[in-house]
């Protein structure tokens, strides 16, 4: 993460890393032995995985709290139409 701060007309960027902590997993040993015979960064790889998931799980947090707003919306639009639609020559 880059965090820039600007003091008076200097800027200083300072690059930070996120805090870590030590967890304990249990991993299938034939896949364990395998990542390590290929040289696999466990950490890097599970961060990157997390994160992937952590994504989805907030994009389909943020559908489901802001449905009611989308179908209002969709509701509307096949009322009225939308604002620019005797704009478009398509």
């Amino acid at each position: 993460m880059l965090m820039t701060k600007v003091v008076n007309v200097m800027t200083i960027s300072v690059e930070t890393k996120p805090s870590k902590r030590a967890v304990n997993l249990r991993v299938d040993a034939k896949m364990l032995d395998e990542a390590k015979a290929l040289d696999i960064n466990l950490s890097a790889t599970l961060e990157q995985a997390l994160a992937t998931t952590l994504k989805a799980q907030r994009e389909a947090k943020w559908i489901e709290e802001h449905k009611p707003a989308m179908e209002a919306l969709n509701k509307f639009v096949q009322k009225n139409g939308l604002w620019s639609d005797g704009m478009r020559y398509f």
